[in-house]
């Protein structure tokens, strides 16, 4: 529980910014992103960034997600409000979950329109299931993306849904995909 209160104060201690200087957002102060991944199996955190570990397995995953403008230690960064579903079948029905959740994605680089960050925040599910035992997850992301068209934006990206070990069943869950967002 201590954990829990601690991610919330950080997140309401962050700081506002207006988008004119964030690469996120352009001179638009709000966003909307879809959100759409396969899934690549239950595992370790190391399946956001090792591609040749990922295991694809039959899972969808979708997500919708509002973004306001903010700097999280001088960087780039958004405020987001997420509400997701993972859509399982075959072997891994029984997975399926609806989620709702807050995350901090923040751009690590930028040039020239492209940025790559990362993201992380809890996310409140509907069920547990046998890869993780609890309805309180946290999602991290890595990701690559590219504003285009003055509104728009895409990104690739991977995911990560585990609680982080408060259960001792914590398999997770790992996703990589696409997202279209538009900027308004």
């Amino acid at each position: 529980m201590k954990k829990v209160i601690s991610i919330a104060a950080l997140f309401l201690c962050l700081e506002s910014a207006y988008a004119e200087n964030n690469v996120f957002f352009g001179d638009k102060i709000n966003s909307l992103t879809l959100y759409a991944a396969q899934g690549t199996g239950s595992g370790s955190l190391l399946k956001l960034v090792q591609p040749g570990i990922w295991d694809f397995n039959p899972q969808t995953f979708i997500m919708a997600q509002y973004s306001q403008p903010m700097k999280f230690f001088r960087l780039d960064s958004r405020l987001n409000l997420n509400i997701g579903s993972n859509f399982a079948y075959k072997s891994s029905s029984g997975l399926s979950f609806l989620g709702i959740g807050i995350s901090i994605d923040s751009a690590l680089l930028q040039y020239d329109g492209w940025y790559m960050g990362i993201g992380i925040g809890p996310f409140m599910r509907d069920s547990m299931d046998r890869w993780v035992e609890s309805r309180l997850v946290f999602e991290e992301k890595v990701f690559i993306g590219k504003n285009f068209a003055d509104n728009w934006h895409f990104e690739i990206f991977t995911m990560h849904f585990s609680n982080g070990n408060f259960t001792a069943v914590n398999e997770g869950f790992n996703f990589a995909g696409l997202a279209i967002g538009y900027r308004f």
